[in-house]
């Protein structure tokens, strides 16, 4: 039976065509059948995700409506909690914690939607990386090249949907880490504004810039998923949203009547030749193409790049304190030195980041007085192998894993939502790059909007591996 995309899931079911139970079996046997190569589930829970779908399956026999997500398998990053169940963030730390007691409110809302949760995923430890080349759980591997990196630090989360083993996942993106492995496993991804969805229930890396949000297999169900995950929640004083804004409604306007623009300067100088095409693709199928449009200008994205490395090393280190303490050896080697690092940077390098944040927000949200949608590459190259300490970026020798963010880290300094879409430029051996679509806050409608319209065009695409 083959495995259907995540709206193809919700048509299916709806209409009585598979069974929930039959779609989970699918799913199980597809997980079963490559996660020893690719290692994105770190846990699975099969029996309880039966238990659900042969509820779903009980509502629909006895004519009771369903959930928008009824019986879609979707798996969580292993920061989110999971009753009964020890969140592990990636690391060995936390091992020795208790389980947790309730699932993370998004863990919920899906659920609550007729989704089955059936298991957590692989990441770098503490979300502190861009790779996923996890020491203590091995490193997830790209679905389309088993030799490269999935992308972090959500990169059990990317990879198990461009696997096919689940269509929907959730993640999490600090400095890119939903963007990421968007970008280097094909697949479709969205980081909402800062402070749109609560974080309630999730393991933190950094408060000040940690968003959650979705993958999935296709832009409707995305859009699908996301509406679920809405929601204000007043014990999240993280939690900004004040109201439902629906986005599955406006997906048919496209990029009608929206003023689109190509981000240049230091997003063009930051990516190779095969990221911008990705753009310009993308640009010719959303109607960027005057000169005007080419080249917009996003302010000071180095220095934001920078003020974002101060904050996450400082509030990184800080929450790990007492374990860099104690238990220095038991950190993964990748990010522990940067952990202690950042608990020793001085006070007034935080403050000062934070500051300049402030400032540079308001430049960012100027930009779209005049722009509706703005396009950047999400990443600079396609995944580099695993294991690689240098990547080469127009003539710059450059260390890999912290080079993977140069063109994310910009942007979620500056909180505005992105759908990342996946697309497939030439020259990259067959691999996707990913393009950033960009709006001003709490407009999520726009980006969902922008990547419909490349689904449609056939420019942005979910590609079927060879596993």
């Amino acid at each position: 039976m083959p495995v259907l995309s995540l709206s193809q899931t919700v048509q299916a079911i709806a209409s009585g065509e598979r069974s929930a139970a039959e779609v989970l079996e699918t799913c199980i046997a597809r997980i079963e059948a490559t996660d020893a190569r690719v290692n994105a589930f770190t846990g699975t829970r099969f029996d309880a995700a039966r238990a659900q779908a042969a509820q779903v399956d009980a509502r629909r026999a006895r004519g009771e409506a369903l959930g928008p997500l009824a019986g879609v398998p979707f798996a969580v990053k292993n920061l989110f909690d999971i009753a009964g169940e020890v969140t592990l963030a990636g690391s060995k730390v936390n091992r020795s914690r208790p389980p947790a007691t309730d699932d993370a409110v998004l863990v919920q809302r899906l659920q609550a939607a007729g989704a089955v949760l059936v298991g957590s995923l692989n990441m770098d430890e503490f979300a502190y990386g861009f790779t996923t080349e996890n020491t203590h759980y091995g490193p997830t591997r790209n679905p389309h090249n088993l030799d490269c990196t999935a992308g972090g630090s959500s990169g059990g989360s990317g990879a198990a949907v461009a696997a096919g083993q689940v269509p929907l996942t959730l993640g999490s993106d600090t400095n890119g880490s939903i963007r990421v492995p968007s970008s280097f496993c094909g697949i479709w991804g969205l980081k909402p504004t800062f402070g749109r969805l609560s974080r309630r229930g999730s393991f933190p890396f950094v408060h000040s810039i940690d968003h959650l949000g979705p993958f999935a297999d296709d832009l409707p169900g995305l859009a699908l998923a996301y509406d679920a995950l809405q929601g204000p929640d007043p014990l999240d004083p993280g939690c900004f949203a004040t109201a439902l804004e629906p986005t599955t409604g406006s997906l048919a306007q496209g990029v009608e009547g929206l003023r689109v623009g190509v981000l240049g300067g230091y997003f063009e100088a930051m990516a190779t030749p095969a990221a911008r095409e990705a753009v310009a693709l993308a640009a010719d199928a959303l109607g960027a193409h005057t000169a005007v449009q080419r080249g917009v200008e996003w302010p000071d994205a180095a220095a934001a790049r920078a003020a974002a490395f101060i904050v996450t090393a400082s509030e990184g280190g800080q929450l790990h304190m007492d374990s860099l303490r104690t238990r220095a050896e038991d950190h993964e080697p990748l990010s522990v030195d940067r952990l202690i690092a950042g608990a020793l940077q001085p006070a007034a390098w935080y403050v000062r980041a934070q500051r300049f944040r402030r400032r540079y927000r308001d430049q960012v949200n100027a930009l779209f007085r005049d722009w509706d949608v703005l396009i950047a590459p999400a990443t600079p190259l396609a995944a580099p192998a695993i294991g690689s300490e240098w990547v080469y970026i127009n003539g710059q020798r450059l260390p890999c894993r912290p080079s993977i963010g140069l063109l994310t880290q910009p942007v979620s300094f500056s909180g505005c939502p992105v759908v990342t879409a996946p697309l497939w430029p030439g020259g990259t051996g067959g691999l996707p790059i990913g393009v950033q679509l960009i709006a001003a806050p709490w407009r999520e409608d726009l980006v969902l909007r922008a990547g419909w319209a490349l689904a449609q065009s056939g420019v942005a695409q979910v590609k079927e591996t060879s596993l």
